[in-house]
């Protein structure tokens, strides 16, 4: 069983006095705002020169380069082939600075590279030159580029406020149930409610432990099947190999507790117990967990118990279930079908709904929690949430206008 909020066996809350607080100082919303800064910053700046310059710029800048780099030495030197590829690069470059925009603003670091390279013979000096040349242009590419980067990194951010924002939920309705418990009278005495449901508790342990001690696996897995009409008494099936050896095999005759026992024999001892020991070590000895778990957990009655409405719903799912049950054990202190029937008779008592309330607070409050309710911790925490998450939602509305 689980409870929404839970509580160290120290009193203090599960994940530490201070969680709230390393909570409320993630810097989520600070790396989102920077983003934020960064891409505005870049594409202002990209803006000051014009979108399209930069676009147009880029290109040439990247054309320009990769000549640069696919000839530095195919063009370089003497020879035939040598020459040939000097006419075709040189030829290249001049159409690249020709098909330049007169406004481009940096069309002079293109032509200047170009006079670099315009010559009969080339040498590797001359190639570091027209690159030199064109470190002016590069500003096109470096602008894009980091563009790029402030893009994706304002998408991690908005990814990581996002996370934050579940975080800042479920801490929220964390919050919003302490203020809620807050108002709970705790000195309540929920005796009252406790007795009948862990004496109820006790007898279909009971019932459950002789049934399987004195049940046939046959008829254990026959409940177990029967228990899938009902919902809200959550049993494990059998997987359906160990059903269907239980429900062929001789064997099945046997109790839980035997088969158990059987698997743990040697085969040639186990064989004057079954006919087919390697089967039955095959089936069971696979499946020991399963049935080593086997227990009246899904048949008992949680607490603190559920609200009135819910209990009515648990009592009667369990009733024929219990009721077959009981039924089939008689060596049992107390009966689990009248003890189930007091449970249910619980949600008529006219104290129930503030008895819950006030069990369901004694369990899901810590001694620090009350003491932080107390102290106004708690109210102060909650403002804090609520104010991070609407400042997260702002910002994430912003970035959204900037991509």
């Amino acid at each position: 069983m689980s409870n929404p909020v839970q509580s160290g066996s120290d009193g203090t809350d599960a994940a530490g006095p201070d969680a709230t607080a390393r909570e409320i100082d993630s810097d989520a919303l600070a790396q989102l705002e920077a983003a934020i800064d960064r891409v505005e910053s870049v594409q202002h700046r990209i803006d000051d020169v014009g979108a399209d310059e930069v676009e147009r710029g880029a290109e040439a800048y990247r054309r320009a380069r990769k000549l640069l780099e696919n000839n530095d030495e195919r063009a370089v030197g003497t020879g035939r082939e040598a020459f040939a590829a000097y006419v075709q690069f040189e030829a290249q470059f001049d159409d690249l600075v020709d098909g330049l925009d007169d406004d481009l603003a940096e069309r002079a670091a293109f032509e200047d590279a170009y006079e670099a390279i315009d010559k009969r013979r080339l040498y590797d000096e001359d190639f570091e030159a027209a690159k030199a040349a064109l470190d002016p242009a590069e500003r096109y590419v470096s602008l894009l580029d980091e563009r790029e980067a402030a893009t994706s990194d304002l998408h991690e951010a908005r990814k990581a406020a996002h996370r934050r924002i579940d975080t800042l939920d479920a801490e929220i309705d964390r919050h919003d149930r302490l203020v809620e418990l807050a108002s709970v009278d705790l000195d309540v005495p929920v005796d009252r409610i406790r007795d009948p449901i862990e004496t109820y508790n006790r007898a279909v342990e009971a019932a459950v432990d002789a049934h399987l001690s004195t049940a046939s696996a046959r008829e254990v897995f026959a409940f177990l099947e029967r228990s899938r009409l009902y919902p809200l008494v959550d049993f494990e099936r059998p997987p359906a190999d160990l059903r269907d050896f239980v429900e062929s095999n001789p064997a099945g005759e046997s109790t839980v507790s035997q088969l158990l026992e059987y698997a743990a024999y040697s085969r040639s001892k186990l064989a004057h117990h079954v006919d087919d020991p390697d089967e039955l070590k095959r089936q069971v000895a696979t499946q020991r967990t399963y049935l080593q778990r086997l227990d009246a957990e899904p048949l008992t009655i949680p607490w603190p118990p559920a609200p009135a409405e819910t209990l009515r719903f648990q009592v009667r799912e369990r009733r024929p279930l219990v009721t077959r049950l009981a039924a089939t054990v008689s060596d049992v202190e107390t009966d689990p079908a009248a003890a189930l029937q007091a449970v249910g008779d619980l949600v008529h008592d006219p104290a129930y709904d503030r008895l819950q309330t006030a069990a369901t607070a004694r369990t899901e409050l810590s001694e620090r929690e009350r003491e932080r309710i107390e102290a106004g911790q708690v109210a102060a925490d909650l403002e804090a949430l609520r104010a991070e998450r609407t400042a997260l939602q702002d910002a994430l509305e912003t970035a959204d206008d900037v991509t």
